[in-house]
Formats: C-alpha cells, sequence, structure tokens
C-alpha cells in the first residue's frame, strides 16, 4: 500500500464521515424549529407551509445520505476494487485505435457512472418532489431528457476527450498547457452556445409579453448597465412548479430568462426584487471572478494531471494496473476530487460572500 491509497482511503472515509455529520446536523437543526416559524417570516408564511418546508428538506437529506454512502462504495470499489480495470479491459479487446479506444473507454466509464446513479434521480423526482407537489416531469419527459442529456454528452464530449487524449500522446512535456487553453476555449464556447443553441433543445424560450413588466425589467437593465439580447419566458412548469430566474450569455448577447412558474407565483415587484438579486453578481462582476478562479484552478488541475501521467504511484495507489492517458482521465475525475474534498467549503465560503454581495 503505497502514499497515494493510503491518503485516498483516508479521503474517501473523511469526507464521507464529514458529509455526513453536516448532514445529519441540518436535519437535527431543521426537525428542532419545524414547529415554529421564524419571528422575521411570522407574518408571511404560515406554519403549515414552514412545516412543508421542513419535511421537504429532510427528505432530502435524507435521500442524500444513502447517496453518500452509494457515492463512497461506488468509488471504492471502481478504484481498489478494480472495476476500472474491467472496463478497460473490455476497450482492449476491441479492434479500434488506440486513441479512439482510450476516448471510448472515458466516455463509457463516465456514462456507466452516470448510469448507476440514475436511481437517486428517480427518487428525488418521482417520490420527493412528487410528494411534495413540485414534481410536473412524466416519465415520458423523464426518458426525453436522460436521452437528449446522453446524446448532447456525446456530441461534444467525443472532440475534446479525443482532443485532449491526443494532447496527451504526441504533445511534447508542455502538453498540460495546450490541454488547458483547449479546455478554456471550450467552456467559452459553451457559455456563447448555452442561451441560443442548448438550452432550446430542453426549453421552449418566448419573449416577454407583459408590456408593463417588460418595461420595469429593461429599466432595471439600463440602471445597472445589462446589456441585453432580450427578455424571455422559459416553460419550466413542464417539469417542475419551481421558480427561478436567471441570466446567460455572454458579451452583448447575454439574456434574461424567467420561469413561468415565478411570473405566475410572484408579483411584479416581487419578480423586479428576484432579477435585481441576479444582476447584483453582474454588477460585482461574480461571474468574470468566477470565470478567472475556474481557469486557475483549472490550470493547476492540468499541471497536477500532467504529474500523474508519468507516476505509476498515481495509477497503482488507485488501483489501476493500466497506466494509459485514458485510464488518468478517468482516475482524476472521479478519485482526485476526493482527496481535496476539504476545498469544498472554501468554496461555498467565497460563493456566500457573493450572495450577500448581490443581495
Amino acid at each position: 500500500m503505497n502514499i497515494i491509497e493510503q491518503l485516498f482511503i483516508a479521503a474517501l472515509v473523511l469526507r464521507l464521515g464529514v458529509e455526513l455529520v453536516l448532514n445529519i446536523r441540518q436535519q437535527l437543526r431543521v426537525a428542532a424549529h419545524r414547529d415554529q416559524v421564524p419571528p422575521a417570516f411570522a407574518d408571511r408564511v404560515s406554519l403549515t407551509a414552514h412545516q412543508k418546508a421542513a419535511d421537504y428538506t429532510r427528505a432530502k437529506l435524507q435521500l442524500e445520505r444513502h447517496r453518500l454512502f452509494f457515492d463512497t462504495a461506488v468509488l471504492y470499489f471502481m478504484t481498489l476494487g478494480g472495476g476500472f480495470n474491467e472496463l478497460y479491459q473490455m476497450w482492449l479487446q476491441t479492434q479500434l485505435p488506440p486513441l479512439w479506444r482510450e476516448t471510448f473507454f472515458v466516455l463509457s466509464t463516465l456514462w456507466f457512472l452516470s448510469l448507476l446513479h440514475l436511481p437517486f434521480q428517480i427518487l428525488r423526482t418521482f417520490r420527493i418532489e412528487a410528494a411534495f407537489g413540485f414534481n410536473r416531469t412524466t416519465v415520458k419527459q423523464f426518458i426525453i431528457d436522460l436521452l437528449k442529456g446522453w446524446l448532447l454528452a456525446a456530441v461534444l464530449g467525443t472532440p475534446v476527450v479525443y482532443a485532449l487524449v491526443w494532447l496527451m500522446a504526441n504533445a511534447s512535456g508542455l502538453w498540460w498547457l495546450w490541454a488547458w487553453a483547449l479546455w478554456l476555449a471550450v467552456q467559452l464556447l459553451l457559455l456563447w452556445a448555452f442561451p441560443k443553441w442548448i438550452a432550446p433543445l430542453f426549453n421552449t424560450f418566448t419573449p416577454l409579453e407583459d408590456a408593463a413588466l417588460r418595461e420595469r425589467i429593461e429599466a432595471l437593465l439600463a440602471r445597472t448597465g445589462f446589456t441585453s439580447d432580450g427578455i424571455f419566458v422559459m416553460d419550466g412548469s413542464r417539469r417542475s412548479s419551481h421558480g427561478n430566474a436567471y441570466f446567460t450569455g455572454t458579451g452583448q448577447h447575454k439574456r434574461i430568462v424567467f420561469f413561468d412558474t415565478l411570473l405566475n407565483r410572484l408579483s411584479p415587484d416581487e419578480i423586479e426584487a428576484v432579477l435585481a438579486h441576479e444582476l447584483g453578481h453582474f454588477r460585482h462582476g461574480h461571474i468574470r471572478k468566477r470565470l478567472l478562479l475556474s481557469a486557475l484552478i483549472s490550470l493547476a488541475g492540468f499541471w497536477l494531471l500532467d504529474w500523474a501521467l508519468h507516476s505509476p504511484a498515481f495509477f497503482h495507489g488507485l488501483g489501476a494496473d493500466y497506466t494509459s492517458a485514458g485510464m488518468a482521465l478517468v482516475l482524476f475525475t472521479t478519485a482526485v476530487p476526493v482527496l481535496f474534498f476539504w476545498l469544498s467549503p472554501l468554496m461555498s465560503a467565497l460563493s456566500r460572500v457573493h450572495e450577500f454581495e448581490a443581495d
């Protein structure tokens, strides 16, 4: 047992323990305050609504505890239990060229892991969300969304993974810089393409028809210096009764999106307040800051991946018998985050600061 394996097992157990403690602590906290509405909301939230919200939170926390145990078991058996080796051996038996073999190994492994977690998605949608009256997703819609998501992941993921594998196998010692540049380009491309090309694959977007509300929104956008490509309504009610609002896109091609459920439930003043919070992120430059932070983290990640690619101890410590580019990518995207789970509170703290600033 080398140092990588020891660190991995310790981190796996520690992460499970910490997340379980936080989960149970939150569960007990919510239960303790279930039967009393906080004074600040007593004039606006009924006890029945408050209890429903508490029960909804507790149900999600309970499912999350099961997922934590399941995730830990799956990751252990796929790494130290030899699961990734079994999948790799299957692709070794094909007659595919090495680059395509590595590419399809990565994609099929990630798809297999998502398939393993599908029951939790089903339980959340058709049990918890349905039990509390939020779910509007039909079985047909669920399957269509699932197939569309898989197809989109294959179409977008195949060239990206192939390019990464090619760089790892053929580029110079600084391949990781080229890979990082490619990764940044893909992220920016997706940010640009999402509102016009990707999101419409799953939802219908129509221009906001309420002239009075649109005038208020446009005035708010003008005051904040936000240049919009349009104000749209999304048919979120097709899947859920939850409401939301967001802005998306880049540069001069940003757009405002409201869920139809939000517009149907809130008053114009409340709708403007919700959007004002989102625009607060824009005014404080949170999106640019997050993109910059993401770029720096991904740069460090690709540098670390270069070290891992040339370290037999990395592969052996995570139970891998094959030291290939594809195996390195799979291990890096699934197992390595466990070693750095302690960074999550730091990222959450930063997010919390941004949320307060946006308020």
